[in-house]
């Protein structure tokens, strides 16, 4: 039996994937969280789940946190397969780097979540979203600014509370407009905000 554990932050929907899961005749749901502290507590078992499958956003937390520290192809107690509604590259990519053993988005059948847990069981992997590894992760200074952009603060602005002058906040401005094919400081800001960058812990590898 592969030992199974969900971390999701509504209820019905994790309590309701469980039931699935439990039909498969090689799968056990062994606990249900809905925070970190939760899921941290769930690994803390022994023995701990074989799989963790995890929801990149939990309230106001981050599910990708679960994944710091770990190195790409890094063999672990429990392989974490990301669970989730964002089909964005960068997330799976964070997630391979970080060594998920799985990326499913929650649009996909029932029949993916399980193949994927099964291959991380495995010692597999199994991306339904394909990891954007040609992006370069966003650096502490990249998402500073991001974070005030975001918060629609003019180039002034973010350069006061960086401590940095305007032509340096430009620059950053201008390399991620190139990196991503950006034309504008409004069109990042509503990426940044609607795909969720910031959500990707700074700690990529």
């Amino acid at each position: 039996m592969i030992r199974v554990a969900i971390v999701d932050d509504h209820p019905a929907l994790r309590e309701g994937t469980a039931a699935l899961l439990g039909q498969e005749p090689d799968l056990e749901v062994v606990g249900l969280a809905g925070t970190l502290d939760e899921a941290r507590m769930l690994l803390a078992v022994e023995p701990p789940p074989d799989v963790l499958v995890v929801d990149i956003r939990l309230g106001g937390e981050r599910g990708l946190d679960l994944l710091v520290g770990r190195e790409s192809g890094q063999r672990t107690r429990t392989a974490i397969v990301v669970w989730t509604a964002f089909d964005v590259p960068q997330y799976a990519a964070f997630a391979f780097r970080s060594g998920a053993a799985g990326f499913v988005t929650k649009t996909a059948p029932t029949a993916e979540l399980v193949e994927a847990i099964r291959h991380a069981a495995a010692g597999g992997l199994h991306f339904t979203t394909r990891p954007d590894l040609a992006s370069r992760p966003l650096s502490d200074r990249e998402r500073e600014v991001l974070q005030h952009l975001v918060a629609g603060r003019s180039n002034d602005e973010i350069g006061a509370a960086m401590g940095i002058i305007t032509r340096t906040v430009e620059a950053h401005l201008t390399r991620l407009y190139e990196r991503y094919d950006i034309r504008s400081r409004t069109e990042l800001a509503a990426r940044a905000a609607s795909e969720g960058w910031l959500d990707v812990p700074p700690s990529v590898g």
